[in-house]
């Protein structure tokens, strides 16, 4: 997982589409789903700390 469309895409493989017209609130939504699939061991650890790293690094802007 490199990039903002693979977290999009690792979300969407659970159903899950995430978009607001605010990108920090997409973000913040999206943080949300990653915790929750994390908390019931559908993501591992890996996928769960490289997603939020990615998406922290979107919303500092430096993605």
């Amino acid at each position: 997982m490199n990039s903002f469309y693979d977290v999009q895409q690792l979300l969407k493989k659970f159903g899950l589409i995430v978009y607001f017209k605010d990108e920090q609130n997409t973000i913040a939504m999206m943080n949300e789903e990653l915790k929750t699939l994390h908390e019931t061991l559908l993501i591992t650890n890996e996928e769960y700390i490289q997603a939020r790293l990615i998406l922290n690094q979107r919303k500092m802007g430096k993605l």
